[in-house]
């Protein structure tokens, strides 16, 4: 597993460098914008505060002047609200837009980052699971659990990781649009790279002499 400042020229997009021969690219793309914004920034959940907020207001306008009352002070937090709706999903078309997953037959690379682009490079070998987190919309999270000793900072990966997992992140492809079917060829091209038997150089074998 590595992970680099990718400021250099991109072979491919999203890959630092050509696959080598017999790695073939399964599948390539990114977050739903949308899906980013409700999954990683909670989006719904600064529309529901926000909408407390304007109801309380209101209520509390129309109590004492009435319906006019009750839109004079509710319609400034509508507009605060709406705005702030606005930035939180800026950030995250923002992020979408930036990030590229690629799946091959050997490996996951996650080129992430709007500011300070950085790669990170999976190979099937250091994945111990991968585990799915499925959506109605068809959009999903793919969490890696790494094996091995190296560590991926949390703050320098997020939102590309398993919420909460601090003390190990799981790097992900997070909130891509359908999901299973991309689990569904991950799970394959693991399996078909873990079966693939390993040749190891030993000594030449000595021809037995006929008798």
């Amino acid at each position: 597993m590595s992970g680099h400042d990718d400021f250099a020229f991109e072979a491919m997009p999203g890959l630092p460098e050509r696959p080598p021969l017999g790695e073939d690219i399964l599948w390539q793309g990114k977050p739903a914008a949308y899906a980013l914004a409700r999954d990683a920034y909670g989006l719904h959940w600064i529309a529901g505060y926000f909408a407390i907020i304007i109801l309380w207001r209101a209520a509390t306008g129309y109590a004492d002047g009435g319906a006019t009352m009750a839109a004079a002070m509710g319609l400034p937090y509508l507009l605060l609200g709406l705005l702030g709706l606005a930035v939180v999903y800026g950030l995250a078309w923002i992020q979408a837009r930036t990030t590229i997953y690629t799946l091959t037959s050997a490996r996951v690379v996650m080129r992430i980052g709007a500011a300070l682009p950085v790669t990170f490079n999976l190979p099937f070998r250091q994945v111990g699971a991968a585990n799915l987190d499925l959506r109605r919309d068809g959009t999903g999270t793919i969490a890696l659990d790494t094996l091995g000793s190296t560590r991926i900072s949390y703050l320098v990966a997020w939102p590309h990781v398993r919420p909460w997992r601090m003390a190990k992140t799981e790097p992900a492809l997070r909130s891509i649009p359908d999901a299973k079917r991309v689990a569904a060829l991950l799970a394959e091209a693991a399996e078909a790279r873990v079966s693939i038997p390993q040749v190891t150089r030993t000594a030449p074998m000595t021809a037995l002499a006929a008798e």
